[in-house]
């Protein structure tokens, strides 16, 4: 089961070990960016360091309003033109959709380069179903029109903020006036700027008016472009973000989470239930019926109650250690006495696969309870799969923290073939770590062994 909210780049957690996890790093583009709902960090302040970054960030803008712009406007009228057409224009407008999409993308994506941090949230509904059904989900995701919306505006106000950030910078220029002055043809037709404003003829004054004009420009340069780029940037943090729908969202796979949870307890219920019935409860009948045995022929026959009497403690030992391990599929004693790392490390010893374990956690800490319980679920079921079903002969077990999350991963060398999907047996997994926002994935090519990966944060909602 999926989860995960579906953010502008599908936000997935940091991996600080990537040996470890096997997972790829993330985007340059995301680096160092927070991926919390929260309001964003202050605004960055004008300096000439925070200059040259605002103007790596304003003079693209009007080619790429200008391409945006074009380009759905174009898609969007070519669309409603064409929907006569066997609804050809559906197709078209779907596709200036995500056109607008992409351009959304991207100017998230320079925002918070220039800004330091991740532009969001932003939650795009995701395409379920097929044909019709599936247009129609996509024509009724608001953000997607957000998107289209801001890529028609931001053309208009780039228009204002390109030409005056290029005047400004051009004005700031003229600082090198005295350097280039001489120059300039001179004559009686031709006037300086001193002499158009102040009446002054001389060569010196036209130089000193000039520059004064470009240190006044120069000084104001870092707020000008700063002002510019925070229009251009408030516009795609109104637009480009939706934090009620996130939230929205982020409620309705905690409702989902919540069922799967339930369902998975349920299951977990109806397990323990048969495994109870048809073990420990089928001895404890069994060993009635030989203690009723024994007892009616200590009287007349203490010879013969003998053998009955060591059968009823062989079922008694066969019943506990029966519920012995059913109460290790549960929550062993030794996890909530000793920990993760104790806990696993008895797991291991009882695979019947060779298996290493490999621990990297804080001895002193534990960790929260939730969190514990649902790591030592699914190593234990991993490892019940792999002796079940993956013919293996090796198996290496990895627990570590990584960008406050608590990761497991269970490899082996067997056949390969696992899915997380409905009706497998790793589905009841996925089921459990949803219910503490964890995430579960599987990497098991034909042929090429198993590795399972299972994230779990170590605070939720």
């Amino acid at each position: 089961m999926d989860t995960s909210i579906q953010p502008f780049s599908m936000w997935e957690p940091g991996t600080a070990r990537p040996d470890r996890s096997g997972r790829a790093p993330d985007d340059a583009a995301d680096a160092g960016q927070d991926n919390t709902f929260g309001p964003p960090r202050p605004r960055p302040r004008p300096s000439w360091h925070q200059a040259g970054r605002d103007l790596i960030y304003l003079l693209p803008g009007l080619p790429i309003g200008v391409a945006s712009f074009s380009v759905l406007i174009t898609g969007f009228f070519l669309g409603i033109g064409l929907i006569p057409l066997a609804l050809l224009g559906l197709v078209v407008l779907l596709v200036t959709l995500l056109t607008a999409r992409g351009f959304a993308t991207a100017e998230r994506v320079r925002v918070g380069l220039l800004e330091g941090w991740r532009v969001g949230p932003a939650y795009y509904r995701p395409g379920e179903g097929a044909g019709l059904t599936r247009l129609r989900r996509y024509f009724a995701d608001p953000q997607l029109w957000r998107d289209f919306f801001h890529g028609l505006l931001i053309l208009w106000v780039r228009l204002f903020t390109w030409t005056v950030t290029v005047s400004w910078t051009a004005a700031a220029l003229t600082v090198t006036y005295p350097l280039w002055a001489w120059s300039i043809p001179r004559g009686d037709d031709v006037q300086g700027l001193a002499d158009l404003v102040f009446g002054w003829e001389s060569f010196s004054a036209d130089v000193l008016v000039n520059t004064v004009i470009g240190v006044v420009f120069l000084v104001t340069l870092p707020y000008a472009v700063r002002a510019m780029a925070a229009i251009e940037t408030s516009l795609a943090w109104t637009i480009l973000t939706n934090k009620h729908a996130a939230w929205q969202a982020r409620a309705e796979n905690l409702e989902r989470s919540r069922q799967a949870v339930v369902e998975a307890e349920a299951d977990t219920l109806h397990r323990v239930e048969r495994d109870i019935h048809d073990g420990p409860q089928q001895r404890l009948v069994r060993l009635t019926m030989d203690l009723k045995s024994a007892q009616r022929r200590l009287n007349d026959d203490p010879e013969a109650a003998g053998p009955l009497v060591e059968g009823a403690l062989q079922q008694t030992e066969e019943a506990l250690t029966e519920l012995r391990h059913l109460s290790r599929g549960i929550a062993p004693p030794i996890l909530t006495d000793r920990g993760l790392e104790a806990a696993l490390a008895a797991a291991v010893a009882r695979s019947p696969v060779p298996t290493t374990l490999d621990v990297d956690l804080d001895d002193r800490q534990r960790l929260p309870r939730s969190v514990e319980n649902a790591a030592y679920f699914v190593a234990t079921e991993a490892l019940t799969n792999v002796a079940k079903h993956s013919q293996a002969t090796s198996c290496e077990v990895s627990v570590f923290l990584a960008d406050h999350m608590l990761c497991v991963r269970v490899a082996d060398n067997g056949r390969g073939g696992a899915h997380v999907g409905k009706g497998h047996g790793l589905s009841g997994l996925s089921d459990r770590l949803a219910g503490v926002d964890g995430t579960l994935s599987v990497d098991s090519p034909p042929g090429g062994g198993t590795v399972l990966n299972a994230d779990i944060p170590l605070s939720h909602s």
